[in-house]
C-alpha cells in the first residue's frame, strides 16, 4: 500500500478525517522516574480513542494549523493513517522550542517508517520557522519511548511546565533541529 505524505489544512482534513484512525495500543510497561533515573515499570491498560476522541483530536490539529502552526498526514487510499502538528506557540526560555504537540500512526502501518517521514516533516517546519529544537511532551510507554529515541530524541534540557503538570507521566523530550 502506497503512503503519501501532505501538509494538512482545512482545506484537505477535517473534524471527520481520523474517523477511521486506530490508536489502540496495548501498554505492557511504562517507563517512570525513580531516584532521578528513568526505569521500565510494569504498568498495563489499553489505551484507545472513541469516535468522539478522534474527532476532538482532529479538531486539535486543525486548531493548530489555524493558530499558526503546522500539520502533515500519513495517507493511504485518502485515509490519515499517521499525522503529526506543531503548535504556533514556542516553548522554553528563549523560544527555542517548537512543541510537537501531536503525533500518532494508526495500529496497522506502525513500524513501517511513516512516524519517521512524519517527524522530518515537523523538523522541516519547525526550522521554517526558527526554533532551534522540538519539544516533545511524550506517553511513557516503553514502544513509545524506543521509537523517539530511535529518532534521536533526548530527555529535554528545560521542562516545560504546563505540559509537565498536564501529563505527570509523560516523559519530556527534545530533539536538535
Amino acid at each position: 500500500m502506497e503512503i503519501t505524505y501532505v501538509p494538512l489544512t482545512a482545506d484537505n482534513f477535517s473534524p471527520r478525517s481520523l474517523e477511521k484512525f486506530i490508536r489502540r495500543q496495548h501498554v505492557k510497561e511504562c517507563w517512570r522516574r525513580a531516584d532521578g533515573e528513568l526505569v521500565l515499570r510494569p504498568v498495563e491498560y489499553i489505551e484507545d480513542w472513541d469516535l468522539d476522541q478522534r474527532r476532538e483530536i482532529a479538531a486539535q490539529v486543525l486548531e493548530a494549523v489555524r493558530r499558526g502552526g503546522a500539520a502533515f498526514g500519513a495517507l493511504c487510499r485518502g485515509e490519515v493513517v499517521g499525522f503529526a502538528a506543531l503548535a504556533g506557540e514556542r516553548l522554553g526560555s528563549r523560544g527555542q522550542y517548537a512543541d510537537l504537540t501531536l503525533f500518532y500512526v494508526s495500529e496497522p502501518f506502525r513500524g513501517k517508517g511513516s512516524g519517521g517521514a512524519l517527524f522530518r516533516m515537523a523538523c522541516a517546519a519547525a526550522r521554517e520557522r526558527g526554533a532551534e529544537r522540538l519539544y516533545i511532551s511524550a506517553h511513557s510507554a516503553r514502544e513509545v519511548m524506543a521509537a523517539y529515541w530511535a529518532l534521536g530524541c533526548v530527555e529535554a534540557e528545560e521542562i516545560d511546565p504546563h505540559h509537565a503538570q498536564a501529563e505527570p507521566c509523560d516523559i519530556q523530550l527534545e530533539f536538535r533541529l
